[in-house]
């Protein structure tokens, strides 16, 4: 026979399963929710393209192609997208490779240089780079990169919705539909878009061990954690940003001076209000 306690543990049981579905109902439909926020038109992803090839390098021609000094890296296109040479590492993550090869799945007639990616920048330092500004291959570099301008703003929105499930697969458990949901609020916002795009183009989703100073990261995921729930999503989401990166500054090895960089990342993203 069925005792009291037996029916009441049972009750229970089906209580907390309850509450788990609902949970996962509610996670789910935010999740959905957030990445369709993101369904931008290619006119409306271009627009922020060229916003972001402003922010990066005041839309010059020139800016395309840099190599800023202290880093062992090129920085490409309106994303300034990272490429190591060969051989070389660091902790920030490449993403020029990725662009490249969502441009051949495209269908892009690439340039020679850029037939082989992976294999790294052809140019291996930053005074090799800067001494083929005006050779041939770095003006057909930057030609190819101005005409894809539109290919650029459409990986850049793609790198957005992928971000998402990498940030909530990285965020404790606790914490999920709480980064989703605020990823939507800022999402359905006025200049939402643009504001999420930008950021993670700028500083990456937070989730790689190797972006991290003092055990802390600065990518998207740390900025939606961050964020007040109060006001704006907009002003909230800057503010947020804006602290992620002074902390990130303040925990920053002496020897890189990130400082020099701290007012134009904080102008920067006063542009999210």
């Amino acid at each position: 026979m069925r005792t009291a306690s037996s029916a009441g543990e049972a009750r229970g049981k089906f209580a907390t399963w309850g509450r788990v579905l609902l949970a996962s109902a509610l996670y789910i439909a935010i999740f959905n929710g957030a990445l369709a926020a993101v369904s931008l038109s290619h006119a409306e992803a271009l627009k922020i393209g060229r916003e972001i090839w402003q922010n990066e390098c005041g839309g010059t021609l020139a800016g395309l192609t840099s190599w800023n000094a202290g880093e062992n890296f090129a920085s490409l296109g309106i994303g300034h997208f990272i490429w190591y040479p060969r051989g070389e590492s660091g902790p920030f993550d490449e993403s020029f490779p990725p662009l490249i090869a969502y441009m051949r799945k495209r269908g892009t007639q690439l340039p020679a240089l850029l037939s082989l990616p992976n294999d790294g920048c052809p140019w291996k330092t930053r005074a090799e780079f800067l001494a083929a500004t005006d050779s041939p291959q770095m003006k057909t570099l930057r030609r190819f990169l101005a005409e894809t301008v539109d290919l650029q703003a459409d990986f850049l929105v793609l790198r957005l919705r992928e971000a998402l499930p990498k940030m909530l697969a990285a965020a404790p458990k606790d914490k999920r539909a709480e980064i989703a949901r605020n990823f939507q609020r800022v999402a359905d916002s006025a200049g939402g878009s643009y504001a999420l795009i930008d950021y993670v183009n700028f500083k990456g989703e937070g989730v790689l061990a190797t972006e991290r100073y003092a055990g802390r990261g600065w990518g998207l995921l740390q900025v939606l954690e961050g964020m007040s729930s109060d006001g704006e999503a907009n002003r909230a989401f800057a503010d947020s940003a804006a602290e992620v990166l002074r902390e990130r500054v303040k925990n920053s090895p002496a020897a890189r001076h990130e400082s020099r960089w701290l007012p134009g990342w904080l102008n920067r993203v006063a542009t999210y209000r």
